[in-house]
């Protein structure tokens, strides 16, 4: 069976570290259906345009969106059909986990894989290689300078590869690894064996979601590691080639990759906290709106994390903003009704009402 040869260095534990305390953040934030869909609706229109812009589809995030939601657009009929498919692969892999979550054992299977790989070249590749392993030698290439990135494994190999990486991804032998990196692990596997002609990165990446999904990971739907993926896509070419280069280990790539699920769930844990404060808010207003500006947002932020704020704390929270501005700003709050001062000293402190 595939055994993977990596190290658990500080920076993979600090990014472990992020991930889990954003997950409990995020699964556990009572957010209204309305932006439960928003976060879920964003995050597959990220996940769609990314994971196929990387690949070279000229399409611009709008027009990706346009063709998810079932709009006409003018564009190139081959960038138009790979959104429209890795759309469908995206809702195969939320489908599968629902129906596996009714089974005892969330077995992976090589269909599974070769159904991937059918949904997300459906219509560019010819009929007899959709789902089919490659039977020729073939090179990777990096997709925006043109460079031969490495040389995959022979096709006769392919099967008895893919098989090993099965039984790791079933094995609950490799149930000490933590799911994050066992994800990482199966998308630079499957880049590795490159089974198919084409349309390898995306069953990667959609292979590697489906392991969270599948490991308790999904959180809410609400993420997308394509967008990071492709912003530098140098760096994801470089991380990928950097286990070949260390012969085998896959310490840096684990590094890379569980960097960009830590800065991804960071930034929806920020949005998630900044609603819920909204949500809060309004529900002790008696539903009004309110208008709160950054800095009373991040006042009230501060508050229901550490349960009060006192004058001690106004430099390290606004650097170089006055005491006299801060406490303009909280005497707004007062006035609506958000927050109370106890005290009338300096030592006087400022909670939520």
């Amino acid at each position: 069976m595939y055994a993977p040869k990596f190290t658990i260095t500080n920076k993979i534990l600090k990014n472990i570290g992020i991930i889990e305390a954003s997950r409990e953040i995020i699964d556990k934030a009572p957010l209204l259906p309305y932006y439960e869909k928003q976060f879920q609706d964003d995050a597959l229109i990220r996940t769609v345009h990314y994971g196929t812009h990387i690949e070279g589809n000229e399409l611009n995030l709008t027009q990706a969106e346009n063709v998810i939601m079932g709009k006409d657009v003018v564009a190139r009929q081959r960038d138009i059909q790979e959104v429209i498919n890795y759309r469908k692969v995206i809702q195969f892999i939320g489908d599968l986990e629902e129906e596996l979550k009714e089974k005892t054992t969330k077995e992976v299977s090589e269909n599974i894989i070769k159904e991937l790989h059918k949904l997300a070249v459906k219509k560019i590749l010819s009929t007899e290689t959709i789902g089919e392993y490659r039977k020729k030698q073939v090179v990777v290439k990096n997709s925006y300078t043109g460079k031969i990135s490495f040389k995959p494994p022979l096709s006769v190999a392919i099967p008895f590869q893919i098989k090993d990486l099965i039984a790791f991804i079933n094995s609950t032998k490799e149930s000490d690894i933590h799911p994050v990196l066992k994800s990482g692990i199966v998308h630079y596997e499957l880049v590795r064996i490159h089974p198919f002609l084409d349309g390898n990165g995306r069953v990667a990446r959609a292979l590697s979601t489906l392991i969270l999904f599948l490991e308790g990971y999904d959180i809410r739907k609400f993420f997308s590691l394509e967008e990071y993926f492709d912003k530098e896509a140098q760096r994801y070419y470089e991380a990928l080639q950097s286990v070949e280069k260390n012969d085998g280990d896959l310490t840096k790539w684990l590094e890379y990759f569980t960097e960009g699920l830590a800065i991804e769930l960071s930034k929806i844990k920020d949005r998630v906290e900044k609603i819920s404060i909204d949500a809060n808010l309004r529900a002790k207003l008696g539903g009004r709106p309110i208008m709160l500006s950054n800095r009373q947002l991040k006042i009230v932020e501060y508050m229901q994390k550490a349960g009060f704020l006192q004058n001690k704390a106004f430099e390290s929270l606004f650097p170089m903003v006055s005491e006299d501005t801060i406490l303009n700003e909280l005497k707004g709050l007062q006035k609506v009704g958000i927050i109370r001062k106890q005290g009338v000293t300096k030592a006087a402190k400022y909670v939520m009402k």
